[in-house]
């Protein structure tokens, strides 16, 4: 299944009330949102035919979180739903993440595109392919140590793979607090050194097994002022029953 009617489908039956884009481009993506919708990249070309409720920032998403209100757009909401396709360089697309993250609900997801290089020229950080990934793999690994409370779940989406992460917490301060020894730890010059399960894809859910999941139903339903202590506990439960406790919080 190609990465677009995964993220169709999550729309479908998420049903945010807030949606965050970070890395625009043509707009096809952007196009499946039917809610509020905040869309940031400094170089967007829009080509799609937009029908919604939006707000697009030519700016970078560094500078976007920098403002003093980042939610006034949405009037407060925080996103319910947010898809990270901006520069695909580990610490850009790292830091994205907390930057959403924290200006999320705990009833959100947040879905990385091209988390799956097929090989190690793919995620390179200086590119030098068609198709890139970029070294942002190195991402899930960072979950893996640094944020276990997360549910995070790769998707073998073509052509490149994406990351669900649900279970959120806004309040958590884990990696912006360890930012710098992160980049330390897993920021490598090329060639990368991609992981063999990454590129095989072995223990990797295919985008159907991942929809047939009903943790979209249970975060759709949630109450928007839940608090991530509150949600964490039943959305493990519900990601550990429908795809397995590897890939939920621990």
């Amino acid at each position: 299944m190609d990465y677009r009617p995964f993220l169709a489908q999550t729309h479908e039956r998420l049903k945010p009330q807030a949606y965050l884009e970070i890395g625009v481009a043509t707009g096809n993506t952007l196009a499946l949102s039917k809610c509020r919708s905040v869309a940031i990249d400094p170089t967007y070309h829009i080509t799609a035919q937009l029908d919604g409720d939006i707000a697009l920032f030519r700016t970078s998403s560094d500078e976007y979180f920098s403002r003093p209100d980042p939610l006034a757009p949405t009037g407060g909401r925080p996103f319910e739903f947010a898809f990270i396709d901006g520069l695909h360089i580990f610490e850009y697309a790292l830091r994205d993440f907390i930057n959403a993250e924290r200006c999320s609900s705990a009833k959100g997801m947040i879905i990385f595109d091209d988390m799956l290089p097929r090989n190690v020229d793919e995620a390179a950080r200086d590119r030098h392919t068609s198709a890139w990934t970029g070294d942002v793999y190195q991402i899930i690994d960072v979950f893996a140590k640094y944020r276990p409370d997360l549910a995070v779940i790769p998707i073998g989406t073509t052509p490149t793979g994406m990351l669900l992460i649900t279970g959120l917490d806004p309040d958590s301060t884990v990696l912006a607090d360890n930012y710098a020894q992160i980049l330390l730890e897993f920021r490598h010059s090329d060639p990368q050194p991609v992981p063999e399960r990454i590129i095989d894809r072995l223990t990797v859910p295919a985008p159907e097994k991942v929809l047939q999941s009903s943790i979209f139903e249970l975060l759709a339903a949630a109450d928007p002022n839940a608090s991530a202590s509150e949600l964490r506990p039943v959305i493990t439960a519900q990601v550990a029953g429908d795809l397995g406790p590897a890939f939920a919080a621990a």
